[in-house]
């Protein structure tokens, strides 16, 4: 089985290409965060863990959702984890490797994927232009049948990842700063002239973080499940959405 979150579309077009050459069955962990049941493996299945990066770290509601996981025996099952990221990932896999630990489970193998940047929400950061983006799909789908091949033959200590400068720095004090203090919907706002009440912010919300008004404008709950992941801004098609004033004038992205 394949454990996948993604928000944007690129770690569900990679879990999902992963799933469909290895056959193994693919689980959005926003769809089952919540229950108890303990799963029960079958011989041979392997176990795999897909995500976006989240401020150089695992995501939070893929975090606590391994802190709930209640795997029956998962000694002797492969397990792999595949990451993906627009730049690179610091010690995102040694997090969690040592959250995956604490539930005895041991991860084999791990591999990074760079793919075209979603991440708006600092003043220094946008879209790829349409020319690198284009490149980093070309690259992904050319690494990805690598991991695929390291994970049909159940290879072990392989570790395929783009780390990138000061990993201890970025993972671990910048990524604290991230989790603690930018991952939040208080700064998004609509603008009500731009707004068509199409409803796809709503819809592309992984969290469903989002109701619609009377006006049929969005309204953002502010119940902590956001995952500032930005589906909502890149899905707009009117761009009415911004992040207060992070995203103004900045492109769009979403895996299609």
């Amino acid at each position: 089985m394949i454990f996948y979150l993604s928000g944007t579309g690129n770690t569900k077009w990679a879990a999902t290409t992963i799933a469909q050459a290895t056959g193994e069955e693919l689980i959005n962990i926003l769809d089952i965060r919540d229950e108890g049941t303990p799963w029960r493996l079958k011989e041979n299945e392997r176990i795999g863990f897909c995500f976006p990066v989240h401020g150089w770290r695992p995501p939070v509601v893929m975090r606590e959702f391994i802190k709930k996981l209640d795997i029956s025996e998962p000694s002797g099952h492969y397990v792999f984890a595949l990451c993906t990221a627009g730049d690179n990932i610091g010690e995102t896999i040694d997090i969690l490797r040592d959250d995956l630990s604490s539930k005895g489970i041991h991860l084999d193998s791990a591999f990074s994927l760079i793919m075209p940047e979603s991440y708006v929400g600092l003043p220094f950061m946008d879209v790829d232009t349409p020319v690198k983006e284009k490149k980093k799909k070309e690259k992904a789908a050319e690494d990805i049948e690598i991991a695929i091949k390291s994970i049909t033959n159940d290879e072990k200590g392989v570790n395929e990842l783009t780390i990138g400068r000061w990993p201890r720095i970025n993972s671990r004090l910048i990524g604290g700063f991230f989790t603690k203090h930018l991952i939040t919907d208080k700064p998004f706002r609509v603008s009500g002239d731009r707004c068509i009440g199409c409803g796809l912010c709503a819809k592309s919300c992984p969290t469903s973080n989002i109701v619609l008004d009377l006006q049929k404008q969005p309204v953002w709950k502010h119940d902590k499940s956001c995952l500032a992941c930005f589906s909502c801004y890149h899905h707009c098609p009117t761009h009415a959405i911004e992040y207060g004033l992070m995203t103004k004038n900045k492109g769009q992205y979403f895996y299609k």
